[in-house]
């Protein structure tokens, strides 16, 4: 199908493989086999994740503590004609209402203003034996200005090379916070619903009495 596609191509749904073993939260060890043939199949076919806003997870087994399985297992996934064409296309993971699975929602042409990301340093970096290398390769300036002008060019330089260096020496931390955080709340809603189910009991057994 790819091979004579020249036209939009969206190709969404629920895969039922995850991208990275990041992309998986419990539950037994990913399979790098399963991982390795979806990754080729959607760059044969030229094919780019579309990316999302709401919920990192997608799938949630329903279980809790130890048993808890958490997936990215929903996607949506578009050509280069499909992005051409529709600008500004937004997918959303909505609620799990009456599935273990989100639905998701897709907007096409929304003009949205470019969102500027904040710079966000990170104490750890300075404990890296690689950390003072990266920040003297770009603490440099080849010209003569305004020692004022030279030393804001100095600090924009090294807000772009530290983040591309500490997301190939850590991943991406941040990711993975908001991972955490997830599973976290899902636990907790977990636990407010199995102590609001036990006062129900302890009620009723309260009534029978």
């Amino acid at each position: 199908m790819a091979s004579d596609m020249i036209v939009p191509w969206l190709v969404g749904g629920d895969f039922n493989v995850i991208w990275d073993e990041e992309e998986k939260y419990g539950g037994l060890l990913v399979s790098l086999i399963e991982v390795d043939d979806f990754r080729h199949c959607i760059n044969t076919c030229n094919l780019t994740d579309l990316g999302f806003k709401g919920s990192i997870f997608t799938s949630w087994n329903g279980r809790s503590e130890e048993d808890c399985i958490f997936k990215i297992l929903d996607r949506c996934f578009g050509n280069n004609e499909l992005q051409h064409t529709f600008l500004g296309l937004e997918i959303t993971h909505l609620s799990k209402i009456g599935s273990d699975h989100c639905p998701m929602q897709m907007k096409c042409d929304i003009e949205t203003p470019p969102i500027k990301k904040s710079f966000r340093f990170l104490n750890f970096w300075t404990k890296h034996d690689t950390f003072k290398d990266v920040v003297k390769e770009n603490w440099n300036a080849d010209f003569s200005a305004n020692p004022f002008y030279i030393f804001n060019y100095k600090l924009k330089k090294l807000k772009q090379a530290l983040p591309i260096w500490g997301r190939a020496t850590y991943g991406d931390i941040f990711h993975k916070i908001a991972i955490l955080e997830e599973v976290v709340l899902v636990h907790e809603r977990q636990f407010e619903v199995n102590r609001t189910q036990m006062n129900r009991q302890d009620c009723n057994r309260f009534k029978l009495k």
